[in-house]
């Protein structure tokens, strides 16, 4: 088992070489591992060498070549990254609250980006997101109720089946089930009291697809 040190070392090496196609120097190393002296960074690569994990190069200066990596991480190591994890996973992200979106009958699509909204960072951790607030109960069966907070995720395509947002004819955005019929898209809502809208393709334009629902109870 490779100490913190070493193991923070050898990953060092091994990206460098990749990048570079030549080793680190030592005073790149000792900054990536927090060492003041060079012997300390002699230390770290004999115990690397001996371990069999690198090999210096003959015939070349400063030449290292990382031969295999470790199976498992120092616990030290580990302990760190599970930190930072729950550091995001209890960060706050800031994304653009749009305003209201019909989940009823279209209404006008909102760009205001004067307003935004703080969630959980890992549900917004990968990609671009926005906020819509719900108006209507055309989604009542898929358990997206009037006043909810719909979170999306920024997208321009989306497959069959999933809850897009769709900008219709450039003026009107729903928040519909996506359907693609031939030259067709069906906005296909989720209450049987409100009919699916079928529309040319050229007119109906996704603006993203629903991540997840905040909904406040008071």
């Amino acid at each position: 088992m490779l100490t913190e040190k070493q193991y923070k070392l050898l990953l060092f090496i091994n990206k460098t070489t990749k990048e570079t196609g030549c080793s680190p120097s030592f005073e790149e190393m000792k900054e990536a591992v927090g060492l003041k002296s060079k012997s300390g960074i002699h230390a770290l690569i004999n115990a690397l060498e001996e371990r069999e994990f690198i090999r210096k190069l003959p015939h070349k200066a400063r030449a290292l070549e990382v031969i295999r990596m470790p199976k498992f991480k120092p616990r030290a190591i580990m302990e760190e990254e599970k930190k930072k994890e729950l550091a995001l996973q209890n960060a706050a992200a800031q994304i653009p609250l749009y305003g209201k979106i019909a989940a009823g009958t279209p209404i006008e699509a909102i760009a205001d980006e004067t307003e935004t909204l703080s969630i959980p960072y890992n549900m917004v951790a990968k990609g671009h997101f926005y906020a819509l607030k719900i108006e209507g109960d055309s989604m009542r069966d898929a358990g997206i109720l009037d006043g909810d907070t719909a979170i999306i995720k920024q997208a321009d395509t989306a497959n069959n089946g999933q809850i897009v947002v769709a900008l219709v004819d450039n003026t009107e955005a729903t928040l519909k089930v996506l359907q693609k019929k031939g030259e067709e898209v069906w906005l296909v809502p989720c209450n049987s009291e409100y009919q699916t809208r079928k529309l040319d393709a050229k007119r109906v334009k996704v603006q993203g697809i629903l991540s997840s629902i905040i909904r406040n109870y008071h």
